[in-house]
């Protein structure tokens, strides 16, 4: 059990007060809570006070005393609250190793899931998907979508679960077509190219088909279980709509923005409007954590990386985090590279999502000290299995084996990926 400091002093700095919980019989160690956050270590504490907050503290005797700064923190009495501190449970242990490293706490195993765990490689699924007649009406069958959703949980027993669904529900709520041909990928009409934003009237109602579907699963799930939403990062999902379709480099998306700024940034704010409320509705019918996908981070230079990928993503996070502070949030830019650093610093992510094409050396010497990383196999290392498999496994797990970490691939699990190769990953990463 990982050490936890119970919150026995609020401060609440919008009135002033603060509010002091008389200790019981069951509070035996100091208790600390700085501007409503929950402080597990001597780390975060000087951490708070390096950004001015006002701490306070009650040390063991339960003589409360407060020592405040707005530039230091009495180190002394940091010694002392850790001196007395104990492992205990609080109110926020969990059974779900995967949301407690979310939360910034390494656990004793790596917990473990895989980008589309429900999908094409399960016999399982190609049986439903064949019977509901196409990917689309299932994603739109509650029932059905929450099945896929729970088939790789009963198979593997993953920590995580991932919301069966597509990033293209957000488009299709605001007003474009969808349809997904046969070998082709999806599609989406009016395209922006051809057609303006003002001219699509919204469907709602394809968020609340969503929604059911977390409500369903989250019936199902166990208590060691973490449940995953997500939706599409505003860049990518700018690139099907622009577009109406996918692209090996999203050139057209990328020349509208240059030649029309205003109108694609009006179609970024639009796009950030509704991923808000989507995954406002998923986090309220019954979601942990939720996963922010750019799948086409990587074509953007870093300029237009800032404005095109960094400030739609923070925008969205600050939002939800307005609502739900303690909510993790995991950025999944893939393509990003060096990139990364002042996405993790920038955005307010909680946890990084790493492609296959970082190096965890590089990731774990630059990015944030402490910050939840995830990844990052690469899908055709599980392909190959045996020795590669195996190697590349360690690698990473040797690597990430000092800060919270989520063993994943690096992008989604490919169709032709046999199963045992999934078993045998999950004996090397719980070994």
């Amino acid at each position: 059990m990982k050490a936890g400091i119970n919150p026995s002093l609020r401060f609440f700095p919008d009135s002033g007060r603060f509010i002091h919980r008389p200790p019981t019989l069951t509070d035996s160690i100091p208790s600390l809570w700085i501007t409503g956050m929950n402080f597990r270590n001597r780390s975060d504490l000087q951490q708070a006070a390096s950004v001015n907050l006002f701490v306070f503290a009650a040390l063991a005797g339960y003589r409360l005393f407060h020592a405040l700064s707005s530039t230091t923190i009495y180190i002394k009495y940091l010694d002392i609250i850790m001196d007395h501190h104990r492992p205990m449970p609080t109110e926020t242990d969990s059974p779900k190793i995967l949301l407690e490293t979310l939360l910034g706490r390494k656990t004793e195993q790596t917990p473990v899931w895989l980008m589309r765990q429900a999908g094409r490689y399960l016999p399982e699924y190609r049986e439903l998907r064949a019977q509901k007649g196409g990917f689309l009406e299932l994603c739109y069958d509650a029932e059905a979508a929450a099945e896929v959703t729970m088939q790789p949980i009963r198979r593997f027993g993953f920590d995580g679960a991932i919301l069966f669904s597509d990033i293209l529900i957000v488009p299709h709520a605001m007003g474009q077509k969808l349809w997904f041909e046969t070998g082709e990928g999806p599609r989406l009409a009016p395209r922006l190219l051809d057609a303006a934003l003002a001219s699509l009237e919204g469907a709602p109602e394809h968020f609340e088909a969503i929604y059911a579907t977390v409500r369903n699963v989250a019936a199902q799930l166990d208590d060691k279980t973490t449940f995953m939403g997500f939706a599409g990062s505003p860049w990518t999902i700018a690139t099907y709509m622009v577009n109406g379709q996918g692209s090996k480099d999203q050139a057209a998306t990328r020349r509208f923005a240059y030649r029309d700024e205003a109108a694609f940034a009006e179609l970024i704010d639009a796009i950030v409007d509704n991923t808000v409320t989507y995954l406002l509705g998923q986090i309220d019918s019954g979601v942990d954590a939720v996963q922010l996908f750019d799948s086409w981070a990587g074509s953007l230079s870093p300029a237009q990386f800032e404005k095109w990928v960094i400030a739609p993503n923070a925008a969205i996070i600050s939002r939800l985090k307005a609502v739900h502070p303690d909510l993790p949030i995991i950025g999944f830019p893939k393509g990003a590279g060096a990139k990364l650093v002042a996405y993790a610093s920038e955005t307010g992510a909680s946890a990084i999502g790493l492609d296959e094409t970082v190096d965890p050396v590089w990731a774990h010497e630059n990015l944030p000290a402490g910050m939840p990383l995830q990844g990052n196999l690469d899908p055709l290392a599980l392909i190959a299995g045996g020795e590669a498999l195996e190697k590349s496994t360690r690698h990473i797990l040797d690597i990430f084996r000092d800060r919270p970490h989520i063993f994943n691939l690096g992008h989604g699990i490919l169709p032709d990926t046999p199963i045992e190769h999934v078993e045998n990953l999950l004996t090397l990463v719980r070994q």
